[in-house]
């Protein structure tokens, strides 16, 4: 018998997600290391997916999204950054951002060609690059402060360059690319005429004086930018997988193409339910008090891993913080993240999942605090112990 699996498929195992999620189970850890979060999202939205259901809403939805969830997008995006968004013309919404990417991907890729991917990077762009027939270039950010080099960036744009997939803001790092990084990156796609994917899931969750910029704002961007976004992480619903592609006509054709193929139409009532949990969230504070309640969040956890000799970097976006592993005597982050899930009973990642290389990664842990109060507060007992039982 000919071998199973494709080609397509080589280097791309089990995920380390999988393995610490595995491992947090064995040892009943606290798992701070997978990116959703332990508490629920509005009751709001909740009871218009039961109301949606019971209205039988239950059939098809149009591949690209019932109308009123996307006039909620374009309205969201429109108030929020100045940009008018066209909702019959301009988004699409997909089975999560990941599948908004793969759709993107496959839209406006060729066989062969080069995706820049800024590294760290989440775990899917390598293998949705592959899957869709491109090759991935990697540039990376410099720790500590995980700048981007310009220059670099440049230096790995060739003739068959055709897109960058940028993630702001940032998983893992929390970084929060600046106006004057953006307008770099922007100036090197109008030059070499690349599409930019700009993944800002977490576009919703900043913090201190951290300002997100869309990249689709940008002078010259909104016909070669493909902006993805997720309601579940705005929600905190991330089974739902109700996410959105916002994108000048001729982009969105191509993705819509490609995206009715892959999912056909997300969950009908889940979609009724965000788009009324959009509208509540523009017409009230809650995009305010969700940015207060994770503020808290990181502080708890950041304070909880000082306090036990871990050295936390800055995070001004998203809900995961890194800390400093480099004093602690482990060879690898992997076996520095398999020791504390077992011995220790917190489970976190190893941000060496997120490099093309795992040894050009940092000695770093990486933690999530999208997490209650609660939770928080166990896991930081539990670390209290890690200075009597690290290794030297």
């Amino acid at each position: 018998m000919r071998q199973v699996a494709a080609s397509r498929l080589r280097g791309f195992g089990t995920s380390v997600f999988s393995e610490m999620s595995r491992l947090a189970v064995e040892h009943e850890a606290i798992n701070l290391g997978q990116g959703f979060p332990d508490f629920p999202g509005p009751d709001l939205a909740k009871e218009a997916a039961a109301a949606a259901i019971q209205a039988d809403l239950n059939q098809y939805a149009p591949s690209h999204g019932l109308p009123r969830l996307r006039r909620a997008i374009a309205a969201t995006f429109a108030h929020t950054y100045g940009r008018a968004v066209d909702p019959e013309h301009e988004v699409t919404v997909t089975s999560g951002a990941t599948e908004a990417l793969l759709a993107t991907l496959l839209a406006v890729l060729e066989p062969g060609d080069e995706v820049i991917l800024i590294e760290p990077f989440y775990d899917a762009y390598p293998a949705q690059v592959t899957f869709a027939g491109g090759v991935p270039r990697y540039v990376p950010l410099q720790a500590p402060d995980w700048s981007l080099d310009l220059d670099a960036l440049a230096a790995a744009i060739g003739p068959r360059t055709r897109a960058l997939v940028i993630n702001t803001p940032h998983n893992p790092t929390g970084k929060v690319f600046s106006r004057a990084e953006l307008e770099g990156l922007a100036a090197l796609c109008r030059e070499h005429d690349l599409i930019a994917i700009s993944d800002e899931v977490y576009d919703r969750i900043i913090f201190d004086d951290a300002v997100h910029v869309p990249l689709a704002t940008l002078p010259g961007m909104w016909e070669r930018t493909v902006t993805l976004n997720s309601t579940g992480k705005t929600f905190s619903m991330t089974g739902w997988k109700v996410g959105y592609a916002i994108a000048a006509p001729a982009l969105t054709r191509a993705l819509r193409t490609t995206h009715q193929f892959i999912t056909f139409a997300t969950a009908t009532p889940l979609q009724e339910a965000m788009a009324v949990a959009l509208e509540y969230a523009l017409a009230s504070d809650y995009y305010a008090r969700l940015a207060a309640t994770y503020t808290d969040l990181r502080d708890r956890l950041r304070q909880a891993l000082e306090a036990a000799g871990l050295p936390v970097l800055p995070c001004r976006g998203s809900y995961f913080l890194l800390a400093d592993i480099a004093g602690l005597g482990f060879d690898s982050d992997v076996a520095f993240c398999r020791f504390l899930t077992a011995e220790v009973g917190v489970a976190a990642i190893p941000p060496s999942a997120f490099y093309a290389d795992p040894a050009r990664a940092p000695l770093l842990a990486r933690f999530c605090f999208a997490k209650r109060p609660e939770t928080i507060a166990a896991a930081a007992d539990r670390l209290a112990a890690l200075a009597s039982l690290r290794r030297h």
